[in-house]
């Protein structure tokens, strides 16, 4: 049996699974699983973590620093991967209040409480402190304050990131699919997606942020420039959402029977359909879409949904 090291390294390949079919154009739309890839640490999250991991344990070194907001995927995902190579793991968290009272922050918040199970210490710190975190004088403040550790920044985008992503796709991925869609923040999946595409494959990126800045983020990671990047334009920006886009993801769990969530794959999703309808593909395309996981915070934004009274993701005890 492989260890628990071996299985985070040499995740297994995801699963294709039909999301939908249009009859009338032949147009197929699959997602690649890669939510499915481990239980603890899923989609790019475990790619981005993979070959980090592995940098820091070849050189000896026992302890993860590394950055996320309150509902961070990352932050989860560290924390997990960690615990299972016995490696220390600090998160520096955006947001002093949320350590004013931390067992109600604990009871409030499955996405640091998680961490926190995982023995993930939770640093809190101001706002302005959190936009200084890349600097050298914040670097050496932590260095200071923990010793030596492996610095991983935050949502884990860096070359060796880049490494893990081009992972994703897999040779029948290159063989069977004309187009290749993915969502992006940082840009480090998208990257990856972009080196390991075949030249003759349409890319499309979804981005969670408004704008094109995101555009020059993945061009530090790739020299390919065949990609188009989808803006945020429609839901109202970063981690926002709507009544039609929530009721948009209950539909289509019940019709496919997959988890979306609501930062990046249920937008994706979303989009893609829409391209779909208004003609932006010939027909017969077939259309790969990579699950990036992050279902893990759809419990906490449901309860944001909740409290203010508006449609919620109605299958979070089916994930």
């Amino acid at each position: 049996m492989e260890s628990e090291s071996t299985l985070l390294f040499h995740p297994t390949i995801a699963i294709n699974q039909r999301f939908k079919s249009f009859a009338d154009s032949g147009i197929i739309i699959d997602i690649k699983r890669e939510d499915l890839l481990h239980p603890q640490m899923s989609g790019n999250k475990l790619r981005k973590l993979k070959y980090n991991l592995k940098e820091a344990q070849d050189h000896g070194t026992k302890t993860i620093l590394t950055y996320g907001g309150a509902f961070s995927n990352h932050i989860a995902a560290t924390a997990a991967a960690c615990n299972i190579l016995g490696l220390k793991s600090i998160g520096v968290i955006r947001g002093e209040e949320l350590g004013v009272d931390l067992e109600k922050t604990l009871n409030q918040n499955k996405t640091l409480r998680t961490a926190h199970n995982y023995g993930m210490k939770l640093v809190f710190v101001t706002r302005e402190k959190y936009k200084l975190k890349d600097t050298a004088a914040s670097l050496r403040e932590y260095h200071r304050q923990f010793g030596k550790f492996y610095n991983i920044p935050e949502g884990g985008t860096n070359e060796l990131a880049i490494k893990g992503t081009q992972e994703i796709l897999t040779d029948f991925d290159l063989e069977n699919y004309d187009v290749i869609c993915v969502a992006a923040g940082t840009g480090g999946t998208a990257a990856g997606i972009i080196n390991s595409a075949g030249l003759d494959q349409k890319i499309i990126v979804f981005s969670a942020l408004k704008g094109d800045f995101l555009k020059d983020e993945i061009q530090k990671y790739t020299t390919r420039t065949d990609f188009t990047l989808v803006s945020e334009d429609y839901f109202g920006g970063y981690a926002r959402s709507s009544n039609e886009l929530i009721n948009y993801m209950n539909n289509s769990f019940r019709e496919s029977g997959i988890p979306l969530e609501p930062i990046y794959t249920g937008k994706m999703m979303y989009g893609l359909e829409q391209m779909v309808e208004v003609g932006a593909f010939n027909s017969k395309t077939r259309i790969l879409a990579v699950h990036t996981g992050g279902l893990q915070g759809i419990a906490g934004y449901n309860k944001r949904l909740i409290k203010k009274g508006l449609p919620y993701l109605q299958y979070e005890d089916d994930i």
